[in-house]
């Protein structure tokens, strides 16, 4: 099963405006429409973290190498990606005049968080401190995308650092998150692995009673590496009695 890590960085909407404060934007006054202006992503598990943007390699050139990626992927972890990232890109997709690319299942680690716990705050940032991990590539703000959109290079330096950190974290806390994500893929079925984890394939893992449900019990497992539960693949009736 391929799972691919993805994020990108999106440059904003100008336009005409009046006032700072409580504006309501008309179309007309849109001046050049934002767009996806870089991306980072990587294949679970491997070290090599791709990065394209419309600095380095023009637009057309990046959104074709972002579809290459997401048609190759199974499945695609990635942090509230489900209503901006893969809409950006999809929309990216169409105007660049490609076909969609092959169904996968999405992995937002942002569902999880919101689903099973309740953080002071559901940022990437925040959460990834809270286990421990290093957080993103500090920078100056919105100076940054502002510098990036002027072709400034040292500026698109610290944009790919970022932009890749980003990747790397979301992995990091993709493994962390993996006993609680409940929707995940059956990765032993996709795999075709026999007596293996369903998140991780590992073949080490230990018996944990059973679940039960109104007309059946299922064997119950936890994996010994990541830590997550999983049930036998037949069931086995409960109190059942045969003439």
């Amino acid at each position: 099963m391929k799972i691919l890590i993805i994020d990108i960085e999106t440059r904003p909407n100008l336009a005409w405006v009046w006032g700072l404060w409580n504006q309501n934007i008309g179309i007309n006054q849109i001046n050049e429409v934002g767009t996806v202006f870089s991306f980072a992503a990587k294949w679970h598990g491997e070290k090599t973290v791709y990065f394209a943007s419309d600095h380095h390699d023009g637009h057309q050139a990046m959104i074709e190498k972002a579809w290459q990626l997401v048609d190759d992927a199974d499945a695609i972890v990635h942090y509230n990606g489900k209503s901006f990232d893969m809409k950006h890109l999809y929309r990216e997709f169409l105007l660049c005049g490609l076909d969609p690319p092959t169904p996968h299942t999405d992995i937002d680690l942002l569902t999880t968080v919101k689903r099973r716990f309740k953080f002071a705050s559901n940022k990437l940032q925040f959460v990834s401190e809270q286990l421990g991990l290093a957080g993103k590539v500090q920078h100056d703000g919105f100076d940054l995308w502002k510098r990036c959109m002027e072709g400034d290079d040292k500026a698109w330096n610290l944009m790919r650092r970022y932009n890749k950190q980003d990747v790397i974290l979301t992995e990091q806390v993709y493994d962390k998150l993996l006993p609680w994500i409940v929707t995940h893929p059956n990765r032993a079925v996709i795999d075709n692995k026999a007596n293996a984890c369903p998140r991780c394939l590992s073949n080490t893992f230990h018996a944990r009673g059973y679940r039960y449900t109104q007309t059946a019990s299922y064997r119950r497992f936890q994996c010994n590496e990541c830590k997550s539960y999983f049930q036998e693949k037949h069931l086995i009736p409960s109190n059942t009695k045969f003439k």
